[in-house]
């Protein structure tokens, strides 16, 4: 009896200094989003990097682009200038207010930059993983042309990012139809906003894409937990449909500072130890494996994380 109670203050302890460890990670992301929205309206440096604010400015002033000219009758994907400069920056700065457009934007620009690191210090192609590769190849037709057409989303994304631009059609269901309330004059009943609305389909865009695609893999989507082998598109849609977490916080994850964050979705996912060293140590190579990881079973660490989940 002592030796059990002995065991469930160790477990105790163990808990503690991850909930801890993830309850500091989470203070620094939540803190983030609010930091964009003072910086975007100031002129204020620092506390963002350059490179991700000035992509989440650019994705929001083409997001408000393409909504006017959408409005306009205009082809919003023609992305011709036009209109009135000073209703785009009415609209531009009332989405700058706007949290979850904020929080995506960021996800999407960190996702791009860590993509980018990725390539220049481990050499993961941004575009085409070798996992991708295998996927193209797969015997089953229907996987892979819907590797090919992720493949195609993965490109555009890479080159729109290198533009700070944003489709429309790339904004997840929720957020596409509540920026089209946003616009003045109406809430999507016009002919140009109801032809936008109409071509909207969640489901071929490249996070719809991706999430099909590690859907279609079933067991075999354990291969994309590998982060050399997937690359970190499909990575992080292989830990969000393994974990059941937003997509945008596995993201953000694997940046800087959030090793533990990381530790425990790759451990929730099912990954043993050894695995998740790999992952950390491509992720963020200075950052140690929190020796607490090993003791939790996958489904405490997804308790752990869903008790400190971000808001």
């Amino acid at each position: 009896m002592g030796k059990e109670t002995m065991d469930l203050a160790a477990d105790d302890a163990v808990e503690a200094i991850l909930r801890g460890g993830l309850a500091r990670e989470a203070r620094a992301l939540t803190a983030v989003v609010p930091v964009l929205r003072h910086l975007l309206g100031t002129e204020a440096q620092g506390l963002v990097s350059e490179a991700i604010l000035a992509r989440v400015r650019g994705m929001i002033l083409d997001i408000a682009a393409q909504l006017l000219a959408a409005q306009a009758g205009r082809d919003p994907a023609a992305r011709v200038p036009g209109g009135d400069p000073a209703a785009l920056d009415a609209l531009a700065e009332g989405l700058m207010g706007e949290e979850a457009l904020l929080a995506h934007c960021h996800a999407l620009a960190t996702e791009s930059l860590l993509a980018d690191r990725l390539q220049q210090r481990h050499a993961i192609d941004p575009v085409l993983s070798p996992l991708l590769q295998e996927l193209i190849a797969a015997e089953d037709p229907a996987v892979a042309a819907l590797a090919m057409a992720t493949l195609a989303a993965q490109s555009r994304f890479v080159q729109s990012q290198r533009r700070m631009e944003l489709a429309l059609g790339e904004l997840p269901a929720e957020l596409f139809h509540a920026l089209l309330a946003r616009v003045p004059g109406g809430t999507g009943d016009g002919a140009g906003l109801a032809r936008l609305q109409a071509g909207y389909d969640e489901a071929t865009s490249r996070l719809g894409l991706l999430a099909r695609l590690v859907a279609a893999m079933r067991r075999g989507a354990v291969a994309a937990l590998a982060l050399e082998h997937a690359g970190l598109a499909l990575f992080a849609a292989a830990i969000a449909s393994e974990t059941r977490c937003p997509r945008g916080e596995a993201v953000l994850a694997c940046q800087e500072g959030q090793g533990v964050r990381l530790a425990l979705l790759l451990r929730a996912a099912g990954l043993a130890v050894p695995a998740i060293e790999r992952q950390m140590v491509l992720a963020e190579p200075a950052a140690q494996l929190p020796s607490a990881i090993g003791a939790l079973t996958p489904a405490r660490a997804a308790a752990l994380l869903g008790a400190g989940r971000l808001a």
